[in-house]
């Protein structure tokens, strides 16, 4: 089993990103810090300006990763600044300015990773479309999960437990960064 070192402040994340690679033949080391993020709506930009700040704590190999929500209604925002308004708002006034009934509030779930090995970056992403309910349902330990349903579902991914694993932004992006780290 392959090991790899990722580095999250968010022990959900970690959980999450933990359970998704172990079915995928990876095994993670956490690493519990917080970094301090450019605020940026250029994700990329924001994944590879962590992931250098990452390596030079860390010193080894390791993969840090981003997710924000693209809502069409204000122009793709928050998009790489989804904490800032998440910490700012919280789900109720989140859900109540930006929410609708499913299928009206469109907008995009999407990971992205940087994995740095000390002489390159790497970016993998993924990608789940749905809305944003006007009411929080289920869980709101894990930020916006509570207030985003993907299409075809009607649950929140609070609502789905373990099952978000299965069709989520991250299982996408953590299966083309496994895929990699097989190579």
């Amino acid at each position: 089993m392959k090991q790899i070192r990722f580095l999250s402040n968010n022990a959900c994340k970690t959980k999450e990103v933990s359970e998704i690679l172990k079915t995928l033949d990876v095994d993670v080391i956490p690493i519990a810090r917080k970094i301090e993020e450019l605020q940026t709506d250029n994700v990329n930009h924001l994944v590879k300006e962590k992931a250098l700040k990452a390596f030079k704590m860390i010193g080894r190999p390791l993969f840090v990763e981003h997710t924000g929500l693209f809502i069409d209604k204000i122009n793709q925002l928050p998009g790489g600044l989804t904490q800032v308004f998440w910490d700012k708002l919280q789900a109720d006034k989140f859900a109540e300015l930006f929410g609708a009934d499913v299928g009206e509030s469109k907008a995009k779930a999407i990971t992205t990773i940087c994995y740095i090995d000390g002489k390159n970056t790497h970016i993998f992403d993924g990608e789940v479309e749905g809305s944003i309910i006007s009411v929080p349902k289920g869980d709101r330990n894990f930020q916006w999960d509570c207030i985003f349903v993907p299409n075809g579902c009607d649950l929140t991914f609070a609502e789905m437990g373990a099952r978000k694993n299965d069709i989520s932004m991250r299982k996408t992006a953590l299966q083309k960064f496994a895929d990699f780290l097989k190579q």
